[in-house]
C-alpha cells in the first residue's frame, strides 16, 4: 500500500493548522477528522479571542475556514477515526474504522484532543452552547456582570470560581464534598472573595433554562434537602479525558492519559510522532495555543523529513 508522507489524527485547531503547515511544505498532508469533525471548538458558540477575528466567530465557522485554508493548499481530509496504530517502526501502521482500511504513514501527528467531563444530565446537554460551558475563559466573557455556578472542588475549579468573579457580580462554586481538593493557596483566594459563595455538600440534580438559555440549578445537598440558585451561565469544571485510549501501551503518557511531550517541539517518546493540542497540554486548552503547537509540530515533521530523506 501506499506511504503517506504524514498523516494527522483530529481535525480542531491543532489538526488542521499542522495541515495548513504541512502541505505548505509539499508534506501532503491527510487528515482523519475523527469522532467530532472540527474538535470541541464546534460546540462553542461565540469565539471572541481569537486573533483576526475582531468581530467574534463561532466554533463551527472557524473551524469550516480552518478546513477550507488545509485544503486550499493540498491537505486531503477524510471523515473516519483511527481504532489500532502499530508505532513499533516506521512506517507506522495505522486502522481506520475497525479495520475497514489499513494504512503506512511515515509521520504521525496526534491532535485528537481531550474532552470535557460532564455530570451527565440530560438538562446539562440541552443548554449546551446556551449557558452550560466547561471553559471559563472561553465563555466567561459573555457573563459579565451576571450570576454563575462553577461545579468542581479541584485547582481548576478555584481557578476558574476566581477568574470568573472578576467578571461576574455572582460566583456560586457548587463542591459535592465538605472540602476543597484545591491547594491552599486557591483555597485562600476563593474563601476570601466576597463574590464567591462555596456551596459544599451539594449537587446538582437539574440545569434549570427556557428558550434564552440557562436561567438556574437545583440542587441536593447530602441531606436530601433541595435548593434552587437563579443563574446564567453554569460551568463544569471535573476534568477533562484526553483521547489517548489507542495509544496506549506505545506512547509515553502522564498520569491523567495525555501524551508525554518534549517542550517546545510536540515530539513524542517514538520518533517520527508529534502531539499538538490538547491531547498533551492540560493546563492551557485554548484554541489559540492548540493551533500554536499545530505549527511547531508541521514545522519539527518537515525537519525531521527533511533530514531523514537527504
Amino acid at each position: 500500500m501506499p506511504t503517506i508522507k504524514t498523516l494527522i489524527i483530529g481535525s480542531g485547531p491543532a489538526g488542521y493548522t499542522a495541515a495548513i503547515y504541512a502541505s505548505r511544505a509539499n508534506l501532503s498532508p491527510v487528515v482523519y477528522e475523527g469522532f467530532t469533525p472540527g474538535g470541541q471548538l464546534t460546540t462553542t458558540t461565540e469565539i471572541e479571542n481569537f486573533p483576526g477575528y475582531p468581530n467574534g466567530t463561532t466554533g463551527n465557522e472557524m473551524m469550516a475556514d480552518l478546513r477550507t485554508q488545509a485544503e486550499r493548499f493540498g491537505t486531503e481530509v477524510r471523515s473516519g477515526y483511527v481504532t489500532k496504530v502499530d508505532l513499533s517502526k516506521r512506517p507506522f501502521t495505522v486502522e481506520i474504522n475497525d479495520g475497514e482500511a489499513n494504512l503506512l504513514a511515515e509521520t504521525l501527528i496526534i491532535a485528537t484532543g481531550a474532552t470535557a467531563r460532564y455530570l451527565g444530565l440530560e438538562s446539562e446537554e440541552r443548554f449546551r452552547g446556551s449557558g452550560v460551558s466547561a471553559c471559563a475563559t472561553c465563555d466567561g466573557f459573555f457573563y459579565r456582570k451576571k450570576s454563575v455556578a462553577v461545579v468542581g472542588g479541584g485547582d481548576t475549579a478555584c481557578e476558574e470560581a476566581t477568574y470568573l468573579a472578576g467578571l461576574a457580580n455572582k460566583v456560586y462554586l457548587i463542591v459535592r464534598k465538605d472540602y476543597l481538593r484545591a491547594s491552599k493557596a486557591m483555597q485562600e483566594r476563593v474563601f476570601k472573595n466576597e463574590k464567591i459563595e462555596v456551596l459544599f455538600e451539594h449537587n446538582t440534580v437539574e440545569v434549570l433554562g427556557d428558550e434564552s438559555g440557562v436561567t438556574g440549578a437545583l440542587l441536593k445537598h447530602n441531606d436530601g434537602t433541595l435548593k434552587e440558585i437563579a443563574i446564567d451561565g453554569f460551568f463544569l469544571a471535573i476534568g477533562h479525558t484526553p483521547v489517548t485510549a489507542v495509544f496506549a501501551g506505545q506512547l509515553e503518557l502522564d498520569e491523567q492519559g495525555y501524551i508525554k511531550t518534549v517542550p517546545g517541539t510536540g515530539r513524542t517518546s517514538v520518533e517520527g510522532v508529534w502531539a499538538a493540542g490538547d491531547v498533551q497540554d492540560p493546563h492551557y486548552r485554548q484554541a489559540i495555543t492548540a493551533a500554536g503547537s499545530g505549527c511547531v509540530a508541521a514545522l519539527e515533521v518537515e525537519r525531521f523529513l527533511s533530514m531523514h530523506n537527504s
